[in-house]
């Protein structure tokens, strides 16, 4: 198969996307509730407005959005999932708990339907919802497929942090299914330390590969923490908050699946699953709602797999009116989408998308063009909408205030005659370095961009166009030992 990329709602891609019993390993990492307080999420979302704590929530889960997939699941879910849904709507009311629940459920029926009868599901989530979660997958998948509660300890602190008054969550819970009672797993080895000796024995052993990664007493503190955490000085640090470690995933896979087998992550964020498995020769298939996941991914492994790595990206507008709908569907989304086009990066970052956007900012587009090596930049604003002259004027006073060498207006639809005039009088830039003269207000639109191939002109680009560090390279070896774990 081809290993994919998909931008897009998880729930409909694989509802059309992807086949009954082709997928041989999940692993989803959702969004949920890991920094709230517990209590606040069953706050009535009908009531009052619910606090910011609850934003881990309320950015993805809403009630008033899930009702219609509650009443679909009511009428057309098994019996038994209809009345436990029913259940938990009367015991947690309408607030972002219940849709998230609701939402959750829909898409786990995709997953048990997409999974092989040997294929295994293992559903990363924390103990604010990880209770509900149980009950609904042990409804789905039969609690006698539910395989273990794997606890993965996210810390090595202990005891009470200074500020806090209670005692320190340094865990979070990976819930292990599988779709029947014959399922793949490879025993995985710690290799013997050299010279180990059995006990009363004169030679090493030379029948076992090694220590169970259960038995895992012979391995120092510090290497359970380098090799299961992303620590502040990790090289695999992205930047992105809810990064997994490498290692994690690669013990899963390893685990669970075989060279060649295809591993699916519906939530695949910063791409963790993804290059796990192409580093494992795994074929993928990986799922996303956002623009900035899906560029970071593709970044990601480019960074880590050269030109070695062969996928496609399915969702992404390829043309003017699949852009239209964007725009119209998600203001900020097509943002995100239309700052790549210019190989510019969001001025706000990834967790604020409306930072940059308060002072006229969109992106940034970072430049060299002077002998003493200084950072130039060029400001980005994208309209989505109706745009004028105002913008233009709007514009030119951003690159003065922010003393910009230049300024690019990124629209929707083609400009006005009096925009391009108006552009006209801002003058040009003149580069130092390449000796060449480039218009100091340009303005491309996404319709052009498509049709006539039109592109901004620019000096060469030094920043990445994302703000995420880079991925370490990876350098592929045949899987001599498939069983074996490095530590």
């Amino acid at each position: 198969m081809n290993n994919t990329l998909y931008y897009g709602d998880n729930l409909k891609i694989m509802q059309a996307k992807i086949e009954d019993k082709s997928v041989d390993l999940i692993y989803l990492d959702p969004p949920f509730n890991s920094q709230a307080d517990y209590n606040v999420i069953f706050r009535d979302e009908l009531g009052e407005a619910p606090p910011a704590q609850i934003k881990a929530f309320t950015d993805f889960w809403h009630w008033p959005e899930a009702v219609e997939e509650y009443e679909r699941l009511i009428i057309e879910a098994p019996d038994r999932i209809r009345k436990v849904i029913s259940g938990f709507y009367e015991f947690v009311g309408p607030n972002p708990l219940m849709a998230y629940l609701v939402m959750m459920t829909s898409r786990l029926l995709e997953m048990y339907r997409v999974l092989k009868p040997t294929g295994s599901l293992y559903l990363h989530c924390d103990p604010t919802a990880s209770h509900y979660l149980k009950i609904i997958l042990d409804i789905i998948f039969d609690k006698r497929n539910f395989q273990r509660e794997i606890i993965w300890r996210i810390g090595w602190v202990s005891g009470f942090k200074t500020k806090a008054k209670n005692w320190v969550r340094n865990h979070d819970t990976i819930l292990y299914y599988t779709k029947s009672d014959e399922f793949i797993f490879n025993k995985q080895y710690i290799p013997y330390k050299e010279g180990y000796k059995r006990r009363g024995e004169d030679d090493s052993p030379k029948d076992k590969p090694g220590i169970p990664i259960e038995d895992v007493w012979g391995i120092s503190k510090e290497e359970k923490l380098t090799s299961i955490q992303i620590m502040s000085f990790s090289k695999e640090k992205l930047g992105y908050a809810t990064q997994k470690p490498l290692a994690l995933l690669e013990r899963i896979i390893k685990a669970s699946s075989n060279p060649g087998d295809i591993v699916f992550d519906p939530f695949c964020g910063c791409g963790t699953t993804i290059e796990a498995a192409e580093k494992l020769d795994r074929n993928w298939i990986g799922i996303d709602i956002t623009y900035h996941a899906i560029n970071l991914i593709t970044k990601r492994l480019n960074d880590a797999f050269g030109g070695e790595c062969d996928y496609s990206i399915i969702g992404l507008p390829e043309d003017y009116p699949s852009a239209q709908a964007l725009a119209t569907q998600d203001s900020y989304e097509f943002q995100w989408w239309a700052l790549d086009l210019v190989g510019a990066r969001p001025a706000g970052g990834v967790d604020d998308k409306k930072k940059g956007a308060d002072k006229g900012i969109d992106g940034i587009y970072p430049f060299i063009d002077d002998m003493d090596r200084k950072s130039k930049i060029a400001i980005v604003s994208v309209k989505g909408g109706k745009t004028g002259p105002e913008h233009i004027r709007d514009l030119k006073g951003t690159v003065e205030r922010e003393k910009a060498a230049m300024g690019i207006l990124i629209t929707l639809s083609p400009p006005t005659e009096a925009m391009r005039v108006e552009a006209a009088t801002a003058g040009s830039y003149e580069s130092e370095v390449f000796k060449k003269r480039y218009p100091k207000i340009q303005i491309i639109s996404v319709k052009e961009y498509f049709e006539e191939g039109l592109r901004v002109k620019l000096p060469l680009h030094t920043g990445r166009s994302i703000a995420f560090k880079r991925a370490p390279r990876v350098i592929k070896k045949p899987d001599d030992s498939q069983n074996s774990l490095d530590v």
